[in-house]
């Protein structure tokens, strides 16, 4: 069965080792992660970092989508369908339309901090708010989540829960979208291999 692992930027999902994800499957990320990490795919849909994205290179030699690709620059952009959403949701999407059977939504915190403040492993940097900033208001890519979930009934979608990955009525009771502990996920992909 092919999976993939769609990698939000919540705290929840720091000090995983995303080299081995590759491993086990196709690795979708999001944003400033390619600072730090190439995933198979990257989507980045907020215009001032997703065109520094392009500018720096990275799009003519890695798969990356975008709303707006610049000619030349190698990046594909987003379905139709799923071009108003946001970065992570549109990974999601993307992970699904590339007939992955199971995702799993890693990071994908939707919530503040355990101090209440902005969730994101990114904060601080350049394109990110203050990590002092409030959170992000996460109506629209809970939404978005439950379109792609329906959109897509014969695939599996784990939502892996971690300490700082927030409870989101609207994702309950979703046929097909399951809620996975950190500590199961990580005891599988480091123990048994088997998801």
């Amino acid at each position: 069965m092919s999976r993939a692992f769609v990698l939000g930027n919540g705290i929840s999902r720091q000090g995983l080792d995303l080299e081995l994800l590759k491993q086990l499957g196709q690795v979708y990320g999001c944003n400033a992660i390619y600072r730090e990490f190439v995933p198979n795919v990257l989507i980045s849909t907020d215009t001032p970092i997703s065109k520094s994205i392009q500018e720096s290179g990275y799009s003519q030699n890695h798969m990356m989508y975008t709303r707006k690709p610049f000619p030349a620059l190698g990046a594909l952009q987003i379905p139709q369908e799923y071009y108003g959403f946001s970065s992570g949701p549109a990974a999601v999407a993307i992970a699904a339309l590339d007939r992955n059977a199971a995702i799993y939504l890693i990071g994908f915190d939707m919530g503040p901090t355990q101090s209440g403040k902005f969730n994101n492993i990114y904060a601080d940097s350049e394109f990110y708010k203050a990590s002092s900033s409030v959170p992000t208001f996460v109506g629209n890519w809970a939404n978005q989540l439950v379109k792609i979930c329906k959109n897509f009934p014969k695939l599996n979608f784990y939502r892996v829960m971690g300490s700082t990955t927030a409870a989101v009525a609207a994702l309950d009771n979703i046929p097909n979208l399951y809620h996975m502990p950190m500590e199961d996920f990580l005891n599988r992909i480091n123990n048994t291999k088997e998801l």
